[in-house]
C-alpha cells in the first residue's frame, strides 16, 4: 500500500515538473521581463526600479504589439492601469531604434520603398508568455 502512494506521489510531482517547463527559445529570440502598462494589445516598456530591474535594457516608452493565448491575454487586458511586468519572447535587438537621432528623442530614418507598406511593418512584438502585477502606477492619458 505504501510503495503504491509513493508511486502515484512521484508520478504527479513528475508531472506538475513537466508542466511547468518553458518553451525553447529560438536563436534568432531572446527571453525577456520588462515592466510597464498596456492598454489593448499594446504593451508600453515603463521606468525600471532598482528593486525591479527586469531581463535587459529596453528603452522606456518603447511600444510591443503582444501575441498569446487568449485567456492569457484576457488576463492582461483585466489589469489596465495597473503595472506589470510581463515576460515573453521576442527578437534580438529588435528593439534597438532605428535611423540617426537628431536630438529631442526624435530619429530620422528611411521610409518604406515602394508605396505606403504594412501598418505593421516594423512593429515591435512579444509572444507573451506570462506576467505579474509590480509596484508602480500607469500614466494617465
Amino acid at each position: 500500500m505504501r510503495t503504491r502512494i509513493a508511486i502515484i506521489a512521484l508520478v504527479m510531482l513528475s508531472t506538475s515538473l513537466v508542466a511547468q517547463e518553458k518553451k525553447k527559445v529560438p536563436s534568432d529570440s531572446v527571453r525577456v521581463s520588462i515592466p510597464g502598462c498596456t492598454k489593448g494589445y499594446i504593451f508600453t516598456v515603463g521606468r525600471r526600479t532598482v528593486d525591479e530591474p527586469g531581463s535587459v535594457t529596453v528603452p522606456e516608452g518603447t511600444h510591443y504589439r503582444m501575441n498569446g493565448p487568449k485567456k492569457l491575454m484576457g488576463e492582461i487586458k483585466a489589469q489596465e492601469g495597473s503595472m506589470i511586468e510581463l515576460t515573453g519572447i521576442t527578437l534580438k535587438g529588435q528593439y534597438l531604434p532605428g535611423g540617426v537621432a537628431i536630438g529631442g528623442g526624435v530619429r530620422v530614418g528611411p521610409g518604406p520603398s515602394g508605396g505606403l507598406g504594412s501598418p505593421v511593418a516594423g512593429q515591435l512584438s512579444i509572444d507573451v508568455e506570462g506576467w505579474r502585477p509590480v509596484e508602480g502606477h500607469c500614466p494617465s492619458r
